[in-house]
This record gives structure tokens, sequence and C-alpha cells, in this order.
């Protein structure tokens, strides 16, 4: 399903995701060329989706590692169980003749796989997804530790040694670009930025996502949104938003776009109040002064 890039876009169309051909150029070349895809783009394009969809085509595991501030090795990688040990020495303790021995208790027994872990790990028998996601929001230090697993897909424990991946994992990096991610992270990756899309591939996507809505409303709300982009605000509205709002609509049974209609339902496409009260007004007032169709 990946052996052109044609067949690439048909495969991801098949799970109604609607990808353009510098996308599907870039994940073709990725799962080729055994190379992390990088993936920017403002939040709610369809960057995690990707590699949601690529686990669901190939039937394998979607490992997910959420980046946040603060995220270390323990958290990200592995850990050990240390409970289990203080269990495995006291039970030694109290066996007859035994010292009490803390002798290996550094093992695969005792360890505790975090994702990054578990996506190299050698009992997989087919290549896992790995999803990196808003590596943006992880300190800059963390990328460090990045850089030998996207070179060899291998991990570095003292206790027990390099382990290192039976089946490389399919690695998808997301970011919103809160933050420069580092240059030599991107050597190590095929980047794409994922714009918003036109308004003709949006419509194909609500279509697909929200069949409930009926033709005339999903055109109508692509329409509203994609000249809410236009505005100068803080936040504007992704992908993920129009689809909630095209849902929201028809929960609503609301037949056309209007003022109230909007009025009422801003919040599923601004989150922030300041972005509320600019819309809000004349500025709406605007945006609806051509029909909405």
């Amino acid at each position: 399903m990946f052996d052109t890039i044609e067949a690439t876009q048909d495969a991801l169309a098949g799970q109604r995701y609607f990808a353009d051909a510098g996308l599907a150029t870039s994940l073709f070349l990725s799962i080729r060329m055994e190379k992390a895809l990088f993936l920017e783009g403002e939040p709610g394009v369809g960057k995690t989706e990707v590699a949601r969809v690529v686990a669901a085509l190939l039937d394998t595991p979607l490992i997910r590692l959420q980046c946040y501030e603060g995220l270390d090795l323990s958290q990200a990688v592995y850990e050990w169980n240390y409970p289990r040990q203080l269990i495995e020495i006291q039970a030694r303790s109290g066996r007859p003749g035994a010292d009490g021995s803390s002798a290996d208790i550094f093992t695969e027994e005792f360890l505790l796989r975090r994702p990054l872990l578990q996506a190299i790990d050698s009992s997989h028998v087919k290549s896992p997804v790995l999803l990196i996601d808003e590596l943006d929001r992880a300190d800059e230090e963390f990328e460090s530790f990045l850089l030998e697993l996207l070179a060899d897909f291998q991990i570095t424990i003292p206790e027990l040694g390099t382990l290192r991946a039976g089946h490389r994992p399919l690695t998808f990096i997301t970011s919103n670009r809160t933050r420069e991610i580092h240059d030599a992270l991107k050597r190590r990756c095929i980047y794409h930025w994922i714009d918003y899309p036109s308004a003709e591939r949006e419509l194909e996507i609500v279509i697909a996502k929200v069949p409930e809505a009926a033709p005339a409303l999903a055109r109508q709300v692509v329409t509203f949104v994609q000249r809410l982009r236009s505005e100068d605000l803080y936040k504007r509205p992704g992908v993920a938003e129009t689809l909630d709002w095209a849902r929201a609509l028809t929960h609503l049974s609301v037949e056309h776009v209007d003022a109230d209609a909007v009025g009422r339902t801003l919040g599923l496409l601004l989150k922030y109040q300041d972005d509320v009260d600019r819309v809000r007004g004349p500025v709406l007032h605007n945006l609806l002064e051509d029909p909405v169709r």
C-alpha cells in the first residue's frame, strides 16, 4: 500500500485521511528510507492523525509518547521497579541460609518499559509505529537523548547494556512550533510542514468525517472557518475545531450558519476569550456579510 506516492495517498484516503502530494511523498520516503518523519504545523491540522492512520493501515501497535515540560528518561524510556526489587531482597533475606544479596535484581524482570523502550522491544514481530507527540513541549535536554534513538534505534541502559530494535519502529515526531527544535535532531528526520487545508480539501474532510452533516451545512461551515482564519487571532481554528463545530451544529439541528448559530457555538472554534471577544460584534457581522453558502 506504500509502493508509490499515489498508492500512499489512496491508502490514507481509505482511512479518511486526505493527504496532499507533499505529505504523501514525505511519508513514502520516510518508510522507504527508514527515517523518522518530523511533522510541524499549527495545532489541529492532522499531524498526530498521520501516525494513527499508518498504524491502522499496517495493523501494528501505536506507541505514543506525549511530551510535556519536565519529561525525563524515567517517564519516557525506563525505570527500575524499586518496590518489586525491595520485595525480592526481603524475600531472599527470609530464606534459610540466604544473605539478603541484591545481586541479579537489575535484570529485565525488574525493568519498567516506557514508550521509547517499548518501541524498540525485540519481542515485536513487525515494526510498531512510534509517535513522539508535541516534542516542542519537552525540555531541550530531552532532544539530546533522542539523537541516539533516531540514529541507531538503540538505547543504552548502564546495568544491562545496549538494547537494539529487532524491527525499526516507524517513527513520527510532531511539533506545534512553540519553540524551535535543534537542527541535529531535524537532520535525522524527513521534515514536512502541514498547513491549513484549502477550502476544497477541508470540505472533503468534513463530508468524510461528519457524514451526518448536510452537504449545504458542511459547505457553510468550511466557508465560515476559512474566513475566520484570515482574522488576526491568537489561535486560529484547526481542522479538528472545524469537525467539532460541524458535529455540534448537527446536534443543534442547525440548517444554516447565521449570527445566532455562530454566537452560541463560538467556543467550539475559538479557545481564548480574547479571540471570542474580538470576533463578536462587527467582525462577526463582516464575516457573515456575504451569504455563507
